[in-house]
């Protein structure tokens, strides 16, 4: 039986940066990228109150993709607690 993508992400997740193989993976430039497109699912706005800390955090560290961040740390926890 083939694994779920829940439980797919959860070994990815665990993985260490140096567990991963990139030698097969040809090096990319700008002209590749030139004519790309981000097709993000459908997400929804919500209003959600945040330390101001936490926020301060997130926002120095990925200050365009702080929401995007959030949202992989919110969605991390979901699935490691089978939410």
């Amino acid at each position: 039986m083939p694994m779920s993508r829940e439980e797919q992400l959860k070994i990815l997740g665990q993985m260490k940066e140096s567990d991963i193989d990139y030698s097969d993976i040809p090096a990319t430039d700008t002209e590749f990228w030139q004519e790309a497109t981000v097709n993000n699912a459908l997400k929804i706005s919500v209003t959600l109150k945040l330390d101001p800390s936490v926020f301060a955090w997130y926002k120095q560290q990925f200050p365009q993709e702080y929401q995007t961040l959030i949202n992989a740390v919110l969605e991390k926890y979901m699935i490691e607690h089978n939410c």
